[in-house]
């Protein structure tokens, strides 16, 4: 039944495209916010593969590279993600070049107001084959059928040495791009991210991080995470986050009885050195959803292009 649904999910054109999901955004905001360009203020390069609802034919997957640096004295940011995101019958890549202008909120620079711009393309598709041939709808694709459109993202991040928060929106001219031609391709809808978090020091060998992402696309219920993590002696972090839908106003034009989809998430960064990280997330159903769905497993890596000598002026923890 759920493996139906996800195909019925990704054909029926009357829902919006969705937003791949992720469960360790916290520790590379770029993937959320084109604003986030730059902040670790060295070279990065950011690498993760998730496999969602393990187990189900069809499940998504989704795998990003992003690599960012700063530019002009660390007053502006760039960045470069590509995405690739498959879900049952859809799969979906993109590509986009982001930009953020870094404004120093200080004298010493560790505290920054960033306002970012992400411009790109989407190439948006669905296989046929993959769709049920004995019973087929009109219009049906028999193979693969795609289309590419651009796209442009925006947002604003502020971050000091101990606080950071952050708005963005997506999918802003993609939402404008007439696909009507494509039945079984899903118009993309603007999606819209607010977070927040802080780093509390306890000791010098224990520092807590509790943040939240408050997720909205207007056609669907809004998602919040609420997160927290402990890091010990600066070489790992451990942690979760608890995924719920929340109601902030009113989608009277929603189905009435839709099932709050309540995930948790297990979550562990290890830091062999200051210039990798290694990441591993756990997500799992919980709720009437628990046997109906099997696990998540999400892994990422950075790597840090630290010049030798070179100590950053403020912890690049967020």
């Amino acid at each position: 039944m759920l493996t139906m649904a996800l195909f019925s999910f990704a054909a029926n054109r009357s829902f919006a495209q969705q937003d791949a999901q992720f469960s360790q955004y916290m520790f590379n905001g770029i993937y959320i916010n084109p604003a986030y360009a730059g902040y670790k203020e060295v070279l990065n390069v950011h690498g993760f593969y998730r496999t969602q609802w393990t187990g189900v034919t069809g499940a998504p997957k989704t795998m990003s590279l992003a690599v960012d640096a700063i530019a002009n004295n660390g007053n502006v940011g760039l960045a470069l993600q590509v995405a690739s995101d498959k879900l049952g019958a859809q799969n979906n890549q993109s590509i986009y070049g982001n930009y953020a202008y870094r404004i120093p909120m200080n004298d010493d620079g560790t505290s920054r107001l960033a306002l970012g711009l992400g411009v790109g393309v989407v190439q948006l598709g669905v296989d046929g084959s993959m769709l049920n041939p004995n019973n087929p709808e009109p219009n049906q694709p028999v193979g693969m059928q795609s289309t590419i459109v651009p796209d442009a993202r925006a947002g604003v991040y502020f971050a000091n040495d101990r606080f950071f928060a952050g708005f963005s929106a997506d999918n802003l001219i993609a939402q404008y791009v007439d696909i009507d031609r494509y039945a079984f391709i899903a118009q993309p809808k603007p999606h819209y991210y607010l977070t927040a978090g802080a780093l509390f020091p306890i000791n010098e060998d224990f520092q807590v991080k509790p943040s939240f992402l408050l997720k909205d696309d207007r056609g669907g219920p809004t998602s919040l995470d609420l997160n927290a993590f402990l890091m010990i002696r600066d070489a790992v972090w451990i942690g979760g986050s608890y995924r719920t839908g929340v109601k902030l106003y009113d989608k009277s034009y929603l189905q009435k009885d839709l099932t709050p989809r309540n995930s948790a998430v297990a979550a562990i960064q290890l830091f062999p050195s200051e210039k990798i990280r290694i990441g591993y997330a756990y997500d799992f159903s919980v709720g009437p959803l628990q046997g109906y769905s099997g696990g998540t497993h999400e892994i990422s890596i950075a790597y840090s292009f630290i010049p030798i000598n070179v100590r950053l002026a403020t912890p690049r923890v967020f």
